[in-house]
C-alpha cells in the first residue's frame, strides 16, 4: 500500500477496543495484510498477529485482524474491524 495514509472512522476506532485490537494493528493490517474484495465496493484486509494473546480469560496463539475500508481522498478509511482469536 506504500505511503497512502490510513484513517479510522469513529465507528471502527470504537469497535477495535471492544473486539480486542489496537489502532496500530488495524493500520498494520491495511499496510501489510492480505487484500480481497468485499461487499458494497469496500476492500477487506486481513493479517495474523502471533501471540500469546489473552482474551476473555483465555490465551490464544494467534489474533486475526480483519478490517473493511474504502479508498477516498488518496488514502484508506477503515469503516469497521473484526477480530478473531485462535
Amino acid at each position: 500500500m506504500g505511503e497512502r495514509p490510513v484513517r479510522l472512522h469513529p465507528h471502527a476506532a470504537a469497535r477495535l477496543g471492544e473486539r480486542g485490537a489496537t489502532e496500530a494493528e488495524a493500520i498494520a493490517t491495511v499496510e501489510t495484510g492480505e487484500t480481497y474484495p468485499a461487499k458494497n465496493g469496500r476492500t477487506a484486509f486481513r493479517r495474523n498477529f502471533r501471540g500469546p494473546w489473552a482474551w476473555r480469560n483465555r490465551t490464544f496463539d494467534t489474533k486475526q485482524v480483519e478490517v473493511y475500508a474504502v479508498f477516498e481522498d488518496d488514502g484508506w478509511l477503515v469503516i469497521t474491524a473484526l477480530v478473531k482469536f485462535f
